[in-house]
């Protein structure tokens, strides 16, 4: 019997899973880890730090459970950080969940 690590259902695995089922876009998430900010880019699945080393290892997860999320911007993909395309800026958690339901994550 083989067993196989569950996915865990954390904010950042359901916000990795958002951009996969919404391909068209980066979500864009301001993040407070242990007193510091930190930016972080979601596309297709992948989370990716703008401020700090991000792990080759995927299973090392960018957003950890103990994060705060301060805000979050979707916006259209190719991101383009010299021009930005927003959909939507300043999401809440709160407000974010809504849209993670609407996509069954």
């Amino acid at each position: 019997m083989v067993n196989f690590p569950l996915m865990k259902n954390s904010m950042g695995n359901r916000l990795e899973q958002y951009t996969v089922k919404r391909p068209q876009e980066v979500l864009l998430v301001t993040v407070e880890i242990a007193d510091e900010q930190d930016k972080v880019a979601i596309f297709k699945g992948f989370s990716s730090s703008l401020m700090r080393p991000t792990a080759f290892d995927p299973d090392v997860q960018v957003i950890p459970d103990e994060a705060t999320i301060l805000s979050i911007d979707r916006i259209a993909s190719p991101y383009n950080p010299e021009a930005p395309r927003y959909i939507q800026r300043g999401i809440s958690w709160e407000a974010m969940q809504v849209l993670l339901s609407e996509v069954g994550v």
